[in-house]
């Protein structure tokens, strides 16, 4: 059967390409995926454990079962850059309004803000990554994020759904853009609003920590000598992923 796979940040950088399609035996999983892959980019294999697949744009273990036509991805870390945050119960279902997108032009903050205060709010909170002018010592020129797009938005768009059940707020909206991003350019924009500025403040830390971690956009950054791809933090224990699980065996 034949699936299509693909590459990511600087999982593409080795591969050298950013899409393949292979053939593979009926009843094959994830791991004769990275199976394959292994045995032609030996690179690979000292990334698998940090490594998060997807299949069909859904994050899936090595153990899943492929079938004909599906779309694997492989995912190294996500760019990071924010501490974890704690994991918080719900406290009443979602309700409320919901807004994610992903952009190439100037994120408005200010029309997010707008849009998102009502009357009965009584706080409005707005969060901007912003792009800044050094990085591991060294003057940055500038950033280069891309995506897994429809993965990516998908996440996104779950993850407003859950700040509305986890936190007491009313109004969600994430966006986040792609492409080159100038030194002082807004990278990724959130805003809250609630009843009480408590629930705002702590759905807004939440939501970017959790988005730094989980959603599959990366950013390379760049300066006079070169350029890299930014250290992702670890995917988090619920997302699906080679660590502990892969021998390195094709699945039986």
């Amino acid at each position: 059967m034949r699936i299509r796979v693909l590459f990511f940040g600087m999982l593409k950088d080795l591969a050298g390409y950013s899409s393949d399609s292979i053939d593979l035996p009926e009843h094959a999983r994830v791991a004769d995926v990275l199976r394959h892959y292994e045995e032609r980019i030996p690179r690979m294999r000292e990334l698998v454990t940090s490594m998060a697949m997807s299949v069909n744009q859904e994050y899936a273990g090595v153990d899943v079962q492929l079938k004909p036509g599906d779309e694997v991805a492989l995912l190294p870390p996500v760019s990071g850059g924010a501490d974890s945050a704690d994991e918080t119960s719900p406290v009443q279902p979602a309700r409320g309004r919901r807004y994610a997108a992903i952009v190439r032009e100037r994120i408005d903050t200010q029309g997010l803000l707008d849009k998102s205060k009502q009357p009965e709010d009584g706080a409005a909170v707005a969060f901007e990554g912003v792009v800044r002018n050094n990085s591991r010592g060294r003057r940055t020129l500038y950033l280069d994020y891309e995506a897994y797009e429809a993965m990516a938005l998908k996440q996104m768009e779950q993850l407003a759904l859950q700040a509305l059940s986890n936190f007491r707020i009313r109004d969600v909206s994430i966006v986040h853009r792609l492409g080159r991003l100038e030194i002082g350019e807004t990278s990724v924009a959130i805003v809250v609003a609630s009843a009480h500025r408590a629930a705002a403040f702590e759905a807004c830390h939440w939501i970017i920590d959790t988005l730094k971690r989980t959603v599959p956009i990366w950013k390379k950054e760049y300066f006079e000598d070169g350029a890299v791809w930014a250290d992702g933090e670890a995917f988090p224990d619920e997302v699906a992923g080679a660590q502990g699980t892969y021998s390195g065996k094709t699945a039986s």
